[in-house]
């Protein structure tokens, strides 16, 4: 199992944008092998501690192997929604791990 952690910064007054672009396409996950475990959009009390800007939302999410998670990467199906993404998406920091 991998997991993969997004830290999603989105511009300013693109919510409703960043909205429609998940909820299109993170059902997608499952095709994938993939598993949402967490989605957060933590207010500004949650961080004890930031040296930059703090995200809009961050995301957990599960993959069997990398191949599942490329293979979502490149799904036709989530790549014809990506006008939504770039429109209200600034800076996504990805960080790929594993349990211990």
């Amino acid at each position: 199992m991998i997991y993969y952690t997004q830290l999603i910064f989105i511009k300013p007054g693109c919510e409703r944008e960043f909205h429609a672009f998940e909820e299109k396409v993170l059902p997608l996950l499952k095709e994938h092998n993939g598993k949402l475990v967490y989605r957060i959009r933590p207010d500004k009390s949650a961080f004890v501690e930031s040296s930059r800007e703090l995200p809009y939302e961050i995301h957990l999410v599960t993959f069997n192997n990398k191949a599942d998670f490329e293979g979502y990467k490149i799904d036709p199906k989530r790549l014809g929604f990506m006008e939504l993404k770039n429109n209200s998406v600034k800076e996504i920091i990805l960080i790929e791990g594993f349990a211990l």
